[in-house]
């Protein structure tokens, strides 16, 4: 059997991971993996030491609130470490955790082959310097990436991103340059973390509320797996609106939306795929979003803007994420008949930024190597 350490610690991580997972699979039929991972990871036979739902936040605070939670998981994964003796670990994304994860496991001399880089190239680029004494190779989504890492003596291969996979490429039904009288179908992606969920809901459904004021809508909020359903539908209850929560084939939903309301992530890139029209919103708590301001450097926080090297889609963070300035940009988007299409065709350019398909496939050959080596 060759067994594998497999750590993945959030929503966008475990469904990517459970792609490599099946890849690997194909290529090394007696894999054994266990770890740390969600739902995705677990339905491609990882054996999991525990959910990673239970440890999936963003910001200082809301770390805090699930870190001894957190220190728990750690201490399992490295005794079954100890007593299962892994020939490679599979880290991805989830920076906080795995990177120090990564430094006990290479003084058990288990080599680490990591997938979805961390953004160090955003914020803390010191921490590259930890990497390269850490991390045996790195699987990294974006081109830019590769230059970065080998200037600073880390072992990178660009793979692609798998998202061109796995967002499919669907033909809108509505016509931008004609439908301006509505009713208007706006998509709400509040996030796949309780805590994103719980920051940013409550100002959506008041913006749409507000929104609805000036123009007719109908409003899909899209749950994420990692979401309970309850915490959404009492969300929705409080405010009265009439929203539909869907859970499935969520692509088809985000197709047919003339514009999505959107937690800075993944799904902003999702979104570009699809080429639907999108206004990106954030909020962090006061010190989580005071330590972004000292550490970021990068003209734009969201991931759909940065690929694409320019401001394409409006962003509001913090004090911005309000309703009144929410509708007001949502509306001025809806109303005006150039700036949809052109935001649209700049959206297009999306796929062929994030390079061809096969990315969980290309990862999935590294890490074979990889194990070949081992033995």
């Amino acid at each position: 059997m060759t067994t594998v350490l497999v750590v993945a610690g959030e929503a966008s991580g475990d469904l990517h991971g459970a792609r490599l997972l099946g890849e690997l699979r194909r290529r090394v039929p007696d894999l054994r993996p266990f770890g740390l991972g969600g739902t995705q990871l677990a339905r491609e036979g990882l054996e999991r030491m525990a959910d990673s739902a239970d440890i999936s936040v963003v910001g200082i605070t809301e770390v805090l609130k699930v870190l001894s939670r957190a220190r728990e998981i750690f201490h399992e994964l490295l005794e079954q470490v100890d007593r299962r003796q892994p020939v490679l670990a599979i880290l991805i994304d989830f920076p906080e955790f795995n990177l120090r994860l990564a430094r006990q496991l290479k003084r058990r001399g288990v080599r680490v082959a990591y997938y979805i880089s961390p953004q160090v190239w955003a914020w803390r680029r010191r921490r590259v310097r930890q990497i390269a004494r850490v991390v045996d190779k790195m699987l990294v989504l974006f081109p830019f990436e590769v230059d970065f890492y080998r200037g600073h003596d880390v072992d990178a291969v660009h793979v692609g991103h798998p998202l061109v996979d796995e967002v499919p490429v669907l033909s809108h039904v509505w016509d931008e340059e004609h439908d301006t009288e509505g009713p208007f179908v706006i998509a709400l992606l509040p996030g796949s973390r309780r805590s994103e969920v719980e920051a940013l809901l409550a100002t959506m459904l008041e913006s749409v509320a507000e929104i609805a004021r000036r123009l007719p809508v109908v409003v899909e909020l899209i749950r994420a797996p990692t979401v309970p359903r309850s915490l959404l539908s009492e969300a929705v209850e409080l405010t009265g609106l009439p929203v539909r929560i869907v859970s499935s084939h969520r692509f088809e939903c985000l197709s047919r939306s003339h514009v999505a309301l959107c937690a800075s992530g993944t799904a902003t890139l999702e979104l570009g795929l699809l080429t639907t029209p999108m206004v990106v919103v954030y909020r962090l708590t006061g010190w989580s979003y005071l330590l972004a301001r000292l550490l970021v450097r990068l003209p734009s926080f969201s991931l759909v803007n940065l690929v694409l090297e320019e401001p394409v889609v409006p962003e509001l963070i913090q004090a911005d994420v309000h309703p009144a300035r929410v509708a007001s940009e949502v509306v001025a988007l809806l109303r005006d008949r150039k700036r949809v299409p052109a935001m649209r065709r700049k959206l297009a350019l999306l796929r062929d930024r994030l390079g061809e398909g096969g990315a969980s496939g290309r990862a999935a050959d590294e890490i074979a190597g990889m194990l070949r080596a081992n033995h």
